[in-house]
């Protein structure tokens, strides 16, 4: 064997998949290997998406959040005649809300279909206020999610997701 630093499965065919580097996941308290690289990777993967943070070590369950790609999605509303005046507006629209919950829903359907990785499906998750933007320390300068900072910066919207709140102030 030879030590590489990444985490991965075996298939059914017993074939190692990387899904995630070593250091970036963990566990979830059931168990389950978390490799949040991975599952913000398949959500990045439709256009609406621009960035996802996904949480889960050593928590019960996987939330997420989410920056829609405001390009995209304001494109998508005005093809369906739903009025915005910026991002805030956007991302707050019920319409938005269920088009993110397809998305995630598709994910979590291929995730389901996995082995390993049916645990670690996206059981809750919050479209953001705004972008996440290096400027603000959220992200490096070559894009990559600073989740350790956001968790902390945002740790009172965290904490509603696992906590079930519905809102938070």
């Amino acid at each position: 064997f030879f030590h590489t630093g990444d985490a991965g499965v075996i298939d059914a065919d017993g074939h190692l998949r990387i899904i995630d580097r070593a250091k970036g996941g963990g566990r979830l308290t059931g168990g389950a290997m978390f490799a949040p690289n991975y599952i913000e990777n398949k959500l990045k993967f439709f256009p609406q998406i621009k960035e996802a943070v996904c949480f889960g070590h050593e928590r019960d369950k996987v939330c997420a959040f989410i920056n829609i790609d405001y390009e995209a999605v304001g494109n998508w509303a005005e093809r369906q005649g739903i009025p915005y005046g910026g991002y805030v507006d956007l991302a707050s629209k019920p319409q938005v809300i269920e088009l993110v919950a397809d998305c995630i829903a598709k994910v979590n359907a291929d995730l389901a279909a996995e082995p390993g990785m049916a645990d670690t499906q996206v059981a809750r998750f919050l479209v953001l206020h705004k972008e996440l933007d290096p400027d603000d320390d959220e992200l490096t300068r070559t894009r990559k999610v600073r989740r350790n900072f956001i968790a902390d910066k945002y740790g009172v919207l965290v904490d509603a997701l696992y906590t079930g709140k519905q809102q938070q102030f």
